[in-house]
């Protein structure tokens, strides 16, 4: 019986193919994996962040769009290095930078070169420098020193400086 010749005209088949023989068994799935995306973009990531502005260039290119593991920080504080989304008015508007300096430490910019407590920070992901001057600012304890990654861009286009803890809204993925 199972071999049998479908009928012209017979669309059974269109069935099974979307749903499968079992349907009980594919609207479960369905739920889950509506349930899972929810909580997944609801609780854990963000939605996507679209890069406006070639501050963050050549690391992460304008436009490009880029998820936020809100997570990331739970069980940890942010570090040196990290890109991180930070929450500048209401759910919307945020920005994208990388974290090079932390809590109690004192950062300053002196010929392009960045120096942490004094002492020039290696900063693989600049590729081109400038000659950006900073005096020098102790951070708080709650306070991150967070700058973008195109230094040839002058110092007055970039939005640099001090992010508190509670404006870090999670770690940049990819």
């Amino acid at each position: 019986m199972e071999n049998e010749t479908p009928k012209a005209g017979d669309r059974s088949w269109l069935w099974t193919i979307a749903v499968g023989r079992k349907p009980a068994f594919t609207l479960v799935r369905i739920v889950v994996l509506v349930v899972a995306t929810f909580v997944v973009f609801r609780f854990i990531l963000l939605p996507p962040v679209r890069i406006t502005g070639p501050s963050m260039l050549p690391t992460y290119r304008e436009n490009s769009i880029h998820l936020v593991n809100r997570l990331a920080y739970s069980w940890r504080e942010p570090r040196r290095g990290d890109v991180v989304s930070i929450r500048l008015a209401g759910h919307s508007v945020m920005y994208m930078k990388r974290i090079v300096g932390l809590p109690g430490e004192t950062v300053e910019f002196r010929g392009g070169q960045l120096f942490v407590n004094g002492q020039p920070l290696d900063e693989p992901y600049v590729k081109s420098r400038s000659r950006w001057e900073m005096p020098p600012r102790r951070l708080g304890v709650e306070e991150y020193f967070v700058v973008g990654d195109n230094r040839s861009m002058p110092i007055e286009d970039h939005e640099l400086g001090v992010a508190t803890r509670n404006r870090i809204v999670g770690k940049i993925l990819l």
